[in-house]
């Protein structure tokens, strides 16, 4: 396998997630990570969507701050049932609520995307909406999954990539890397478009 070419710029992750971690060395491009410090309490009457993208913006820009180079990746994801946000359970018990809620239904995950460039501050975007239709699930069902994988870091109380498949109807997604947290498919797209061409 030929070593890859140097890239133009650093490329900094502003996040502490292991998934989105294990996600970006899939492209094989030396990075560093950082944790970004920002309040994410939702707006008034915001959107999911809207959250997704604003707190991804502020995590790329906060990484972005006191640097002079560098390209800084912010990602967050919001997810969704109905009008309802789902957030990291962080419990055994909230997990079994949440997915309680879900048995039968479709959870909306909203990735947010930004990059900023750290010398102009330039700052890019992008969203990616994925729909996790559940079967109906008992009790039972869901407490031998959660035996398993354990799911408590994870938004909707499931991994998609890992055993969590079993849970789902369906998955519809323009890129399945985009539930896990980190859309590589529009974030090639954005380091195209500033400089790091890939492939």
């Amino acid at each position: 396998m030929k070593p890859l070419m140097p890239h133009p710029h650093r490329l900094i992750l502003a996040s502490t997630s292991p998934y989105r971690r294990i996600l970006l060395e899939r492209l094989g491009i030396p990075f560093e990570t950082m944790a970004p410090e920002v309040d994410e309490t939702p707006l008034p009457l915001e959107s999911p969507e809207a959250l997704a993208v604003r707190l991804s913006i502020l995590k790329s820009q906060a990484g972005a701050l006191g640097r002079t180079d560098g390209l800084i990746i912010g990602s967050d994801q919001v997810a969704s049932l109905g009008k309802t946000l789902i957030g990291k359970p962080g419990t055994p018990e909230k997990a079994l609520q949440q997915l309680q809620s879900a048995s039968g239904q479709t959870l909306t995950f909203y990735t947010g995307l930004a990059m900023t460039e750290a010398a102009s501050m330039d700052t890019e975007t992008a969203l990616d909406v994925t729909r996790v239709t559940f079967r109906t699930l008992t009790q039972e069902m869901i407490l031998r999954y959660l035996d398993r994988e354990t799911p408590y870091d994870c938004a909707g109380s499931f991994k998609a990539e890992g055993y969590g498949i079993t849970l789902m109807e369906r998955i519809e997604s323009e890129d399945p890397t985009g539930l896990i947290g980190l859309p590589l498919i529009a974030l090639t797209r954005l380091l195209n478009q500033f400089g790091m061409i890939l492939p």
